[in-house]
């Protein structure tokens, strides 16, 4: 049942006081119009708890701009919302191509650092991100007293002499919310064996990341990436404010699961008491990376999920860690992205974990 402005509200009782649902919530289609956005569709979610996100069906499902009653949750790029049309699949074209937004997708057969793997040269993040979606569609309807708001569609990542990788993406969410669910569905549909890289980029930006804003996640164990994010291991957690030449720091972690085996991470601004999250299932996303990238005019901070590190294909299948989907194999993923409101829902948040506060 809805909880709205402190209510629980029947389905008949909304329907009483609306004679459209979208007075309070909906699922809207757009078209940018404008630089290198334009044309790029977009489809609007509302909630009505707080929570307004656009999904990006001309960008892999992705999800760009995103808010809660009103204050910023994702970072943007000086480049902004852009068309996969300007991506180069070369060593540069990610970040070319990069406007940030809420989520990010890479893979599905690289992600990380341009290299090269068995003489194929391999750009950063790979392609899925940069790839527009078929078969969309949106929607939002009653399932008994939950109203259920939708965006769905299929991504391929394909060519005439490369792996045939299918993408079944939902993201979707209920009246009320102040989180959204994403399910994937990654599908081989070549007929040999493909490597498989995946790594969900949650970027975060300005104002829940600032000057003392702490990363909350039960690590069993931090790795850092390189030399640069070992002098900073120390302090990993606390992000500074906005800092010349900060240097694009990563670390691993391993992160202690649930019972029922899924993970949490937070970034938490206290000042705000406010923060966002993601919690996912660990079986098929065992690696979670934090980058931190607190730069003057690029302040972002990025909770991945991944079933890999993000030095690059060749690195991978160097460390004996490569994944991989024998032909007509599946594999499914599945995340929640939601809202921290209060000091005490970020204690409830992590209540029953196994990390202390």
């Amino acid at each position: 049942m809805p909880q709205l402005w402190g209510r629980s509200l029947t389905k008949e009782e909304l329907r009483r006081y609306c004679g459209r649902m979208e007075q309070l919530a909906g699922v809207r289609k757009l078209t940018y119009t404008e630089g290198k956005a334009a044309g790029l569709e977009g489809v609007e979610v509302r909630t009505g708890g707080g929570l307004r996100f656009v999904v990006l069906p001309g960008r892999g499902l992705d999800i760009g701009s995103a808010e809660f009653k009103g204050v910023p949750l994702s970072f943007m790029t000086p480049l902004g919302e852009a068309g996969a049309q300007y991506f180069g699949a070369d060593e540069e074209g990610f970040a070319r191509n990069f406007g940030g937004g809420l989520l990010v997708t890479c893979g599905l057969t690289q992600v990380g650092s341009p290299n090269e793997d068995e003489g194929r040269k391999l750009g950063q993040h790979g392609v899925i991100s940069n790839t527009p979606a078929e078969r969309v569609s949106s929607g939002a309807h009653w399932e008994g007293e939950d109203y259920i708001l939708s965006v769905g569609g299929e991504v391929r990542e394909t060519s005439l002499f490369e792996p045939n990788l299918l993408l079944r993406r939902r993201i979707w969410t209920r009246l009320g919310e102040n989180r959204l669910f994403l399910e994937d569905q990654v599908i081989n549909e070549s007929f040999y064996r493909v490597p498989l890289m995946l790594l969900y980029h949650i970027n975060i930006g300005f104002p829940i990341l600032d000057k003392d804003s702490v990363l909350l996640a039960p690590s069993r164990a931090v790795e850092p990436r390189d030399e640069a994010a070992a002098r900073l291991l120390e302090n990993h957690r606390i992000y500074r404010q906005p800092t010349p030449h900060f240097p694009d720091t990563v670390y691993y972690h391993d992160l202690r699961a649930d019972p029922d085996g899924w993970v949490r991470a937070a970034l938490v601004n206290e000042r705000l008491s406010m923060g966002l999250y993601v919690r996912y299932e660990q079986h098929n996303l065992p690696y979670f990376v934090q980058w931190k990238y607190t730069n003057l005019g690029n302040y972002v901070a990025a909770l991945e999920p991944a079933n890999c590190h993000v030095e690059g294909r060749a690195r991978e299948r160097e460390r004996g860690t490569l994944s991989f989907l024998d032909p007509w194999e599946e594999r499914k993923f599945r995340l929640e992205i939601g809202v921290l409101d209060s000091e005490q829902a970020i204690r409830a948040f992590f209540q029953g974990s196994s990390f202390s506060l």
